[in-house]
């Protein structure tokens, strides 16, 4: 079984080598970054990723993803949790994410 903080740890290197993009941290848990707005993050085993449109139905159809709960009751409609389970989707996630949030500064 893969380690949920090192797949993360790869994934969000690969994106932090992309102009503007940076690691921090969203609601106490590690993010990725574009120019200040979170696009992904690590909640517990799960990576979660800022999505719209197809490709957040995409996300919501893999096994065991579901919407992003920071607390029970309070799912984020655009924010989709997707297991360690599944951890080779995430590099295509965190990609689709990125290009929404960016597409999200374009148009404010």
């Amino acid at each position: 079984m893969s380690n949920p903080q090192s797949e993360f740890d790869h994934v969000a290197n690969l994106m932090a080598l992309q102009p503007g993009v940076s690691r921090s941290k969203m609601f106490g848990m590690p993010s990725v970054m574009v120019n200040g707005k979170a696009f992904a993050g690590l909640s517990g085993e799960a990576m979660t990723f800022k999505l719209s449109g197809a490709a957040r139905n995409m996300a919501l159809a893999i096994q065991g993803a579901k919407l992003f709960e920071p607390m029970a009751g309070r799912a984020m409609k655009e924010w989709v949790a997707v297991p360690s389970e599944q951890s080779q989707r995430w590099l295509e996630l965190a990609e689709a994410a990125l290009k929404y949030v960016r597409s999200l500064a374009e148009k404010g």
